[in-house]
């Protein structure tokens, strides 16, 4: 007797999931877990937790804030690179700001809103200003010179102009007509960041009014070259989880942190070159500090209330 062919079919889809249950199903989330039982595996495929006092401090995989309950940095720990995960570090919200470096203009808020202590839920910050406000807040808070290219030095926001005028042959503008700075606001800033440009006077941002017309002229200023503030200080990783830090962002941290911790600053620099790592295999990568080991090493050597 032949069998019809529709009961064919559904025999060979049955036989087919049944055999993908088995292999993709069964055989191969064994085969994953049993190649994470690996020795050298096994603590990654467990989270790296690191305890400290009998309690889960945290993972050495994922960074964390260490902040108080107003958001402030703890002067006694080393800070963690800037995270845009959620709010920061969320492993279920992993991710960037997915802003590029010609992300240089701000949506200003509303001024009444801002007068009245408000949030105003249109503004937006640029990835200019967010990297000039970071390094202007961990030069204050590391007693370091704060300043970058490209960032107005007193408001600690991108240092951004918009030039009116009629453009030439290669898009500039040779006689501006006026000048605006676009990321300083009028009501919330005393002055522009400078007085003039090309003899004309330069103004400061009004709420609501549209400067796309004009041609956007970022300024890069009297500011060195290679800025006090590391890189890392002020921009987040892809992923947003990133427990490491540079050398050179630890090393600007190390007398704010002996100070709040009765220390000595060469006992707190020799703890911090004991947990700064190397290269991978020697040649990938870069020298880096694993945040949390270090802070409570720290907490070990140098506890504080």
């Amino acid at each position: 007797m032949r069998i019809p062919s529709w009961i064919r079919q559904h025999l060979a889809a049955v036989r087919a999931l049944l055999v993908l249950t088995v292999v993709l199903g069964v055989a191969y989330p064994l085969a994953v877990w049993g190649v994470a039982q690996v020795p050298g595996l096994r603590s990654h495929a467990q989270g790296s937790l690191v305890s400290a006092d009998g309690r889960t401090a945290g993972s050495s995989l994922i960074g964390q804030s260490y902040t108080d309950k107003l958001g402030n940095p703890i002067k006694k720990y080393f800070q963690s690179r800037p995270s845009a995960a959620g709010d920061g570090y969320d492993p279920t919200a992993t991710s960037a700001s997915n802003l590029g470096p010609e992300d240089i203009v701000d949506t200003l808020p509303d001024p009444k809103l801002v007068a009245a202590d408000k949030t105003d839920e249109n503004a937006k910050t640029s990835l200019l200003t967010t990297v000039c406000t970071r390094s202007k807040a961990v030069g204050e808070l590391e007693g370091v010179d704060g300043s970058r290219p490209f960032c107005a030095k007193d408001s600690g926001v991108g240092a951004v102009l918009a030039v009116f005028g009629d453009r030439d042959r290669r898009g500039g503008v040779p006689h501006p007509t006026r000048v605006v700075s676009v990321n300083e606001e009028e009501g919330v800033v005393r002055a522009p960041f400078v007085a003039s440009y090309d003899g004309v006077k330069v103004e400061l941002a009004k709420y609501g009014e549209d400067y796309s017309k004009g041609l956007i002229v970022p300024v890069k200023g009297d500011a060195p070259n290679k800025p006090a503030v590391p890189a890392d200080a002020v921009t987040a990783s892809g992923s947003g989880l990133d427990p490491h830090i540079s050398p050179a962002y630890a090393k600007i941290q190390v007398k704010r942190v002996a100070e709040a911790r009765h220390a000595d600053v060469a006992a707190v620099r020799k703890v911090l070159d004991e947990h700064t790592g190397g290269r991978d295999l020697g040649f990938m990568g870069e020298p880096r500090v694993n945040v949390l080991e270090l802070n409570l090493a720290l907490d070990r050597k140098f506890p504080v209330q």
